[in-house]
Parts: structure tokens; sequence; C-alpha cells
């Protein structure tokens, strides 16, 4: 829900509160072009699911994250106290990243879902129709939003069901 009187860190906190899955890409650490500096949210975002976790009673403790880095070791550059988390590499490829989140989705939700290759060829059709999705919609790229982006998805998902 955008909600203008709730804070963006409530807002957070509440999804990782509602989520027992959680995925954490770090390759989104980079240097802001107009900063210089870098942007912590997905680093501070797995720190507040690991406490969930941690410090959770109940469903919370069930709680189960994937992390994702682009090249080995590049995390410990700014988060060296997850060493020893089993942490996923993609090499900035959407394919291998795909794959890792489905193989991961497979083994926490224990759901049987298509293969790696299969999710990556529908992620393709997906994209190569998304601009037709959203002019049906009435949606213009530029203004696209979290939730119409949701639209889209759950639009373009029953067509191809």
């Amino acid at each position: 829900m955008d909600d203008g009187a709730e804070y963006r860190l409530a807002k957070v906190e509440r999804i990782i509160e509602e989520c027992p899955f959680g995925v954490h890409d770090l390759s989104s650490v980079a240097l802001d072009a107009n900063t210089g500096l870098p942007r912590f949210n997905m680093p501070l975002e797995l720190g507040l699911f690991l406490g969930c976790k941690r410090f959770g009673a109940g469903r919370h403790a069930e709680k189960s994250c994937l992390i994702l880095d682009s090249e080995p070791y590049q995390y410990r550059q700014f988060i060296s106290d997850i060493s020893g988390q089993d942490i996923h590499f993609h090499g900035g490829e959407p394919s291998q990243a795909i794959t890792a989140v489905r193989n991961w989705l497979r083994a926490a939700s224990r759901k049987t879902l298509p293969g790696g290759a299969d999710v990556i060829e529908r992620y393709r059709r997906f994209l190569h129709r998304l601009p037709d999705t959203r002019a049906e919609l009435h949606l213009q790229p530029q203004a696209l939003t979290f939730l119409d982006l949701s639209h889209v998805i759950r639009t373009w998902v029953r067509g191809v069901e």
C-alpha cells in the first residue's frame, strides 16, 4: 500500500514481518553518480530480515532468505560480518540470478516449480510482450509504479495460463 503517512522504514519492516521469504541482492550496492556515496538499502533490509529471524518467535524463526551478489566475496568490502553465510553469485547475469532464485524457492517452499530455463524463457516472453501489455492497460513506461508493474505481471500471467 502506498500510504504517505507511513514511514518508508516502517513499510520495509511491515513487509519483512509479513513475508516468510526474502531475496537480497547485494550487488545493488553501488556508488550514486551524484553523491559518490553508496546506497546501503539492501544490506540494511537484509540485516532487518536476519534480525527478525534471529530474535522473532514462531513463524519469524522459520523465515528463509537468499543472499545474492554479482561477484564472489565482493560483499566483504562493505558487509564482512556475513562471511560464512551461503551467498549465491550471479555474475551480473539476469539468467543466473533467475535460476538461483528459482532453485532457492524450490528448496525453501518445497513447491514444484518449473525449471530455471523455463522461467528464463517465460521472463523473455514477458519482456517481449511488456510494451503491448502496458499499452493495452494505458500505462506509460516512464510513469510505471510498482503497483502498475505488479498489475501488468498479473495480467500477463493470466493471459499465459
